[in-house]
């Protein structure tokens, strides 16, 4: 998910894993972090040791994925740190420093995600019988935010094809839709109400689920999601935004007609279903022209399709990618 307004884009150190801004230095900074020189004029001055991230559970038997499959990143990887203590999940705050704190008590077992409409073989999943479905994988992929921040991250998971073949989608389905767990005594704005429409929501067009980089992601940096990045389970699509990435799924559907999805309802005018990344394309309050690498202090272009166009261009050779956002 994204926040609704425009927000300073903190760094912090790559290399680092006990180095991250704090809240409080964070708000004292906001304005200095606007441009790349307060960006790296913050963190010199207002950057504080902090207490290492609990780890999480090691997952046995990952496997490499596959470079025919998943491009080579060259770039270095985002600290765990960093990816860990810098999130979008409304549910639990609109602060992205706050959510790690207000996550860690989230129960992610026992969990099941319901599979159905236009299938042939609807199921309910258990969390463990899910996982089974398919060897899991190492995959370093680009994370872009609508926001324009963006990480390198090592997700580890399995091809949401390998699912959806599971449940063997009808002639008539043409989308997928997605639907997040919506606990108010886990989540503390889903009990407050107010700031989003609850469950949040997403979708895919068929296509685009079954593409051989569309994943669904049970760990990072080898060891299970921490609840802050979408524990249990949560879908990542590196070439578009991250909030079609939704977190801690617990339905899945397939549909004959585009689903809708939490931010395009809350304002169609900034945030579309496809939200491919493009450059080009600007969001309304902000260039969609560069982005702030979490962990560097100058600014770098954004690529197309999130440097994925070679894989994915395909899919969209019949549409007018300035209309469709």
């Amino acid at each position: 998910m994204l926040i609704k307004k425009s927000e300073a884009i903190k760094a912090s150190e790559i290399t680092d894993k006990d180095v991250y801004l704090s809240r409080r230095l964070f708000l004292r900074g906001a304005a200095l972090a606007a441009t790349t020189l307060g960006t790296g004029w913050l963190y010199r001055h207002f950057a504080t040791p902090s207490q290492e991230s609990a780890a999480g559970e090691k997952i046995a038997d990952v496997q490499t994925a596959s470079g025919a499959t998943v491009p080579a990143i060259n770039d270095a990887k985002t600290s765990y740190q960093d990816i860990t203590h810098y999130n979008n999940f409304y549910e639990f705050s609109t602060d992205k420093e706050a959510v790690a704190s207000r996550a860690k008590n989230f129960i992610t077992r026992p969990w099941t995600v319901e599979v159905s409409g236009m299938v042939h073989k609807p199921k309910t999943f258990d969390l463990d019988e899910l996982i089974k479905i398919a060897p899991l994988e190492e995959r370093v992929y680009r994370h872009r935010c609508v926001e324009a921040w963006s990480m390198i991250i090592p997700w580890v998971g399995f091809p949401l094809a390998k699912l959806l073949n599971e449940v063997q989608p009808t002639s008539q389905a043409k989308y997928v839709a997605f639907q997040t767990l919506a606990d108010p005594n886990q989540m503390p704005n889903v009990r407050k109400g107010g700031v989003l429409d609850w469950p949040y929501v997403e979708g895919l067009r068929l296509d685009e689920a079954l593409h051989p980089l569309t994943l669904l992601a049970t760990g990072l940096y080898g060891e299970t999601l921490p609840p802050q990045n979408g524990a249990p389970l949560r879908l990542v699509v590196p070439w578009k935004y991250g909030f079609k990435g939704i977190k801690s799924i617990v339905k899945i559907r397939l549909l004959e007609n585009e689903p809708p999805t939490t931010w395009n309802l809350d304002n169609p005018r900034e945030y579309g279903f496809y939200s491919n990344v493009n450059p080009s394309v600007d969001h309304p309050r902000w260039s969609q022209k560069t982005e702030q690498r979490i962990g560097e202090f100058g600014r770098r272009d954004t690529l197309m399709f999130n440097g994925y166009s070679e894989q994915v261009a395909g899919l969209y050779s019949d549409l007018d990618l300035r209309k469709y956002f």
